[in-house]
């Protein structure tokens, strides 16, 4: 199978104290709390605050790029997150993209996409993601996540959230686990319409991750709604 390769867009470099990983920083409507590092994709503000409230931000790394995942899962919701024809596609200048760890589920993680825009917009009903080494020059064997079912795009309203829960490790296997994945690769919207390949954002994974069968949800206005899409996932 062919995987397309692309270079992360532009991506603002902030460090994060005593994390490697990028955190989000999850709106108001996110019920469940995650903990670890952000990534801003563009225009981000640094220090914007964590899940647990602690400023933290950090950024993509900006190796080649890398091909996204296939499947157009559903999201579900109002004018504010969730189905429906509310704005044209998301612009990727008026996204800021932050993966974190998420509390209590080593092997989780929540990638958070904010609309910074003034008006609402719409992305994929999930984005284009997979797994991989980050100097691998052969990106063809990346990991794309097994996906929760569902076809229509989700709307993001202004200064509002859209998460994705994945799981990297579901059945949290200690052995025949894939050697040699060290990230997540990110594409905000896998549809293609206004987001090019060279839009993915590269999240690194915490040393010693072990990736294994991994799946992911559908874009949800809150982490708890983001986790319970992602229980939906075949296995």
């Amino acid at each position: 199978m062919s995987v397309r390769r692309r270079r992360p867009l532009l991506a603002t470099v902030v460090l994060v104290a005593g994390a490697g990983l990028a955190l989000t920083a999850c709106g108001p409507d996110n019920s469940d709390p995650v903990a670890g590092a952000t990534a801003p994709a563009t225009g981000a503000a640094p220090g914007a605050p964590s899940a647990t409230g602690a400023p933290a931000t950090s950024h993509p790394s900006t190796h080649a790029p890398k091909p996204s995942g296939t499947g157009r899962p559903g999201g579900n919701g109002g004018a504010t997150g969730g189905t429906g024809a509310a704005g044209g596609p998301c612009d990727i200048q008026n996204l800021s993209i932050h993966m974190t760890p998420r509390s209590g589920a080593p092997t989780q993680f929540v990638i958070d996409v904010k609309n910074t825009g003034g008006s609402a917009c719409t992305l994929s009903a999930t984005p284009g993601v997979n797994l991989g080494n980050s100097t691998a020059q052969d990106q063809s064997k990346n990991l794309k996540p097994i996906l929760a079912s569902g076809t229509e795009r989700f709307t993001v309203g202004a200064g509002k959230n859209a998460y994705v829960a994945i799981d990297v490790n579901p059945s949290g296997a200690t052995t025949g686990t894939v050697p040699g994945i060290n990230e997540i690769n990110v594409l905000a919207d896998d549809d293609d319409t206004n987001m090019p390949l060279a839009n993915t954002q590269n999240f690194p994974l915490p040393g010693g991750a072990k990736v294994l069968d991994p799946k992911m949800g559908v874009y949800r206005a809150s982490v708890a709604e983001a986790v319970a899409s992602l229980a939906s996932a075949p296995k």
